[in-house]
């Protein structure tokens, strides 16, 4: 990192972690550049930030958008130290229950989004030799379940991409973290949340699931803030990892999920090892 004051970059900053990770840097005396799509809700951050502050428009999915902002940071700072992509949103319901529209448009922010803003970010990281681009995941990166598939696969997509830039632009002096936090206090499920309509065939299936997600509002155990804190531990560490699980249930869910994989591997591990070409084919 650098030596002078860092500067964070960080999308989706009007609300949730975007807002606390905003709040954070704050309080730490960082700059900050928070964008958002709508920036009257930034607006409160104006007098925690005073110089050390810029608000931008952004949105992720218009083409030139994220150039601009870039742009934008640099000549206000002189640089990104880190970038965080944060910006997105969910979708519950099943394939079956779900628009093709409803996913492409899921899969513009979360995944081609944070895509478009690292690309103009990366230049600029590289001419300076230094950085760190952080990819807000979720646990469901690593795992998916009935009735957030579509999230899911922008994660799986966002985690694919963020472990191959990883080794992309290490000898340039920047790091890739995945961020992947379980149940935290943000405005996810009231604000970035979409329930689409439910189907007579998933409606039972579905019920659970629909539930947890619409009464976990205002009941998360995570605090977006210390989520904050734990990211800035991380990047300042000399051994960061390329995965952060986030709160006691992702890290318990990934373990699980792990286990799970290496037990399928051992149990069939002959059956997908028998399948060499015999000698002399």
């Amino acid at each position: 990192m650098s030596t002078s004051t860092p500067t964070w970059f960080i999308t989706g900053a009007s609300s949730g972690f975007g807002l606390a990770f905003a709040q954070y840097a704050l309080s730490k005396g960082y700059n900050v550049v928070a964008t958002a799509r709508a920036t009257e809700k930034l607006q409160s951050l104006q007098a925690e930030g005073d110089r050390r502050l810029l608000v931008a428009e952004l949105d992720v999915t218009r083409t030139g958008a994220a150039e601009q902002a870039v742009t934008a940071a640099i000549a206000k700072f002189g640089g990104i130290d880190v970038l965080i992509n944060n910006a997105g949103y969910a979708i519950v319901g099943a394939l079956e229950e779900t628009p093709e529209t409803e996913i492409r448009a899921l899969m513009e922010t979360n995944f081609f989004g944070a895509m478009a803003v690292t690309r103009a970010a990366l230049p600029h990281m590289r001419e300076k030799g230094r950085g760190a681009i952080v990819n807000i995941s979720s646990m469901g990166g690593q795992m998916s379940f009935a009735g957030v598939g579509a999230y899911s696969a922008t994660t799986f997509a966002l985690e694919g991409y963020s472990e191959a830039l990883a080794q992309e632009v290490a000898s340039f002096g920047i790091k890739v973290l995945i961020v992947e936090p379980g149940a935290f206090r943000t405005s996810l499920v009231s604000q970035g949340e979409r329930f689409m309509p439910s189907h007579d065939a998933y409606r039972e299936a579905l019920a659970g699931v629909r539930k947890v997600m619409r009464d976990m509002d205002g009941t998360q155990a995570g605090d977006p803030l210390k989520a904050a804190a734990a990211i800035d531990i991380a990047l300042a560490s000399g051994n960061m990892p390329l995965r952060l699980q986030l709160g006691d249930d992702a890290i318990d869910a990934v373990r699980q999920h792990a286990q799970r994989l290496l037990d399928d591997l051992e149990i069939w591990k002959d059956v997908g090892s028998n399948t060499r070409l015999d000698a002399g084919d």
